[in-house]
């Protein structure tokens, strides 16, 4: 393609992305700017599109003004988009009204298929392990799954506390731990292609299966049920959402389009930065309703199951509802 057929091509979008830009950094200014509506995911995708636009100019040394013009047009892009100057509880609270609620959306089919790659084989194995309970001993040894039948009996001082821990509070650090733990793999194994983030979910998924259908089968379902079923809206959303953007990364790595790689890797990691943060948010909540909450013996099973509705269907909504407004 010729530099005067490319110019002529992108002309319109580089153009709008222009005004757009015009418009919103000449309101931060103070300067009189049109007051027409900008939104903030058109400017999103015809940022992304004079990044490859940009990309592709340098590579086929276009003639300099053009790539001059470029390169202002994704250095203001970049200064809107990921340097807003709004800090403190103003952008949490936009983080949590708006953006967060909005990535997991556009990120649908990264959480979907992460989704699937939990589920599965938490239904399979559990399934399995139900019907032949000797196969929990190919995933925990005999000690862990004795350990599992006295931290789920209903003479236990605190439902799912592990032997080490004396209070709600040391279990409530484990908890954050091993949460935190957990949803790294599953976001860091996109590093490797996306392959590794699909092992984690898949073996995490194997466990939970695996633990479930055992205690099913020991008798423990009243309480082993009654105790997850509150704080899993938050916990498993997590992981799934960890595991989504590891995906996202190991696309970027395979697929990077007419980017370089490491340009596709900054713009994927940008990308789910703000599915981080929503996913540490969740699991500081998981922790402190899994240590305060499911555990406590005092409770009846009703009321958890019932919090436990409420959550999962606060959970969905919030992501599936909220923010659309704003955008």
């Amino acid at each position: 393609m010729t530099p005067l057929r490319f110019e002529q091509t992108y002309q319109d979008d580089w153009t709008e992305l222009e005004a757009a830009l015009g418009c919103v950094l000449g309101r931060r200014a103070g300067k009189s700017a049109p007051r027409s509506s900008v939104s903030g995911v058109r400017v999103a995708a015809l940022y992304r599109r004079a990044c490859e636009n940009l990309a592709l100019a340098q590579a086929r040394c276009y003639p300099a003004y053009m790539v001059d013009r470029l390169e202002r047009l994704t250095g203001d892009a970049h200064q809107v988009i990921y340097q807003r100057r709004i800090f403190g509880i103003a952008r949490a609270m936009e983080m949590v009204a708006v953006d967060f609620p909005s990535a997991v959306r556009k990120h649908g089919w990264y959480v979907a298929l992460a989704a699937a790659t939990f589920l599965l084989p938490t239904v399979v194995v559990a399934l399995l392990v139900y019907w032949r309970p000797e196969l929990i001993l190919s995933v925990v040894s005999s000690e862990t799954a004795a350990s599992f039948e006295q931290m789920y009996s209903a003479s236990a001082a605190s439902i799912g506390r592990t032997r080490t821990a004396s209070t709600d509070w040391m279990m409530f650090g484990f908890y954050i731990r091993n949460n935190v733990s957990v949803a790294f793999q599953c976001f860091a194994g996109g590093l490797f292609a996306g392959l590794g983030t699909l092992f984690f979910l898949a073996y995490n998924g194997a466990f939970s299966g695996a633990l479930a259908g055992y205690l099913t089968e020991r008798g423990l379902s009243a309480t082993f049920y009654s105790f997850i079923a509150t704080h899993s809206a938050f916990e498993l959303t997590a992981i799934v959402l960890s595991g989504a953007a590891g995906l996202r990364i190991g696309n970027a790595l395979v697929a990077p389009g007419r980017l370089t790689r490491v340009q596709s890797l900054v713009l994927a990691a940008r990308d789910s930065a703000v599915l981080l943060y929503g996913v540490t948010a969740l699991l500081l909540i998981a922790a402190a309703v899994e240590a305060f909450w499911s555990s406590a013996i005092w409770l009846p099973p009703a009321a958890k199951y019932a919090s436990g509705v409420v959550c999962w269907t606060a959970v969905l909504g919030y992501l599936a509802f909220q923010g659309r407004r704003a955008r």
